[in-house]
């Protein structure tokens, strides 16, 4: 007896999998929750299987079987999204679905503009963006959710690879009125004694804080958020200093008060931004328009210097 499902149904279905939620699940994929109730229900219906159990207030979990299932529908996603890029390979055609993670302290930033300057070279492409920490974007490409990820070059596993962009050393971000703000340059030991505001995101504060512990200093951790606006927002109202990367531009916190952006000298090489791919993805045609795009849009020169916009 033929099977009457489809991928869309598939799609809804990973998609509550991994939200734990119909409400959620549906923001995620853009359409009603009707729609994804629905197709939860005609999967379940098709296969004689429960698939999720419904907690009251405390949303979906897969049952036993489910959690098998989701397995083989990601694999067959994935299976369906080779197809679409052995097609574009043959016709020589850049089109169809493009699922792209980023790093969530510098998505606001970087990856907006590639992405408009992306679909208006290549109309034909469905272009998802995702903002993840950079663990997430590790496990997104391995589960073949996302197709690229821009990140950062930090605790890379091997079995991704990395396409480097730019080099962006670390910077100080000050209040106007903080002491240190009219400083050139600064070191650790210059901040020894100033509160921090942490921007405590996984694999981003261990790197920053890396450079507390080579040079045997113990940081005054003030503040911590995971939000890079409130980060912005604490140190120019004068809660501490901070640390990044990537220079959020204009030089003022969200509400208007002016920062002050300075370089920090640190013995190591600056943080890479770049590509993370899994193995075999530069096979496919749209994979290797959007790497190419990135490599032709975000330049070393202005971008490599501290705390510049990386279109220069």
């Amino acid at each position: 007896m033929a099977l009457r499902i489809t991928l869309r149904q598939l799609e809804y279905f990973v998609a509550v999998g991994e939200c734990g939620s119909i409400a959620l699940a549906a923001e995620k994929v853009n359409v009603s929750s009707p729609s994804i109730s629905a197709a939860i229900a005609q999967l379940e219906a098709e296969f004689g299987l429960q698939l999720f159990i419904r907690r009251h207030a405390q949303g979906l979990s897969l049952t036993q079987g489910g959690a098998r299932f989701i397995e083989s529908a990601r694999r067959v996603l994935a299976e369906a999204r080779g197809l679409n890029d052995l097609a574009n390979d043959i016709t020589g055609k850049v089109r169809g679905p493009l699922n792209v993670g980023c790093l969530v302290t510098f998505a606001q930033i970087v990856l907006p503009r590639l992405r408009r300057s992306f679909v208006e070279a290549w109309p034909e492409v469905v272009f998802r963006q995702f903002e993840r920490d950079q663990s997430e974007l590790f496990d997104g490409l391995r589960a073949a959710r996302f197709d690229v990820a821009m990140a950062y070059d930090l605790d890379v596993p091997a079995d991704l690879t990395f396409l480097p962009l730019i080099d962006l050393p670390p910077y100080v971000v000050l209040s106007d009125k903080h002491p240190l703000a009219r400083r050139e340059s600064l070191v650790v030991a210059d901040l020894a004694e100033e509160p921090m505001v942490l921007l405590d995101l996984p694999m981003s504060a261990d790197y920053f804080l890396s450079f507390f512990a080579e040079a045997r200093i113990a940081p005054k951790i003030a503040e911590r958020t995971r939000d890079i606006a409130v980060m912005r927002a604490l140190v120019g109202n004068g809660f501490g200093y901070s640390m990044a990367n990537i220079r959020p531009m204009p030089d003022r916190s969200p509400d208007g008060l002016p920062l002050r952006i300075v370089p920090l000298k640190v013995p190591r090489p600056a943080l890479r931004l770049g590509l993370l791919v899994s193995e075999g993805a530069l096979n496919s045609c749209t994979i290797r328009a959007f790497v190419d795009h990135a490599r032709a849009r975000i330049t070393p020169g202005q971008g490599a210097a501290p705390g510049v916009d990386p279109y220069g």
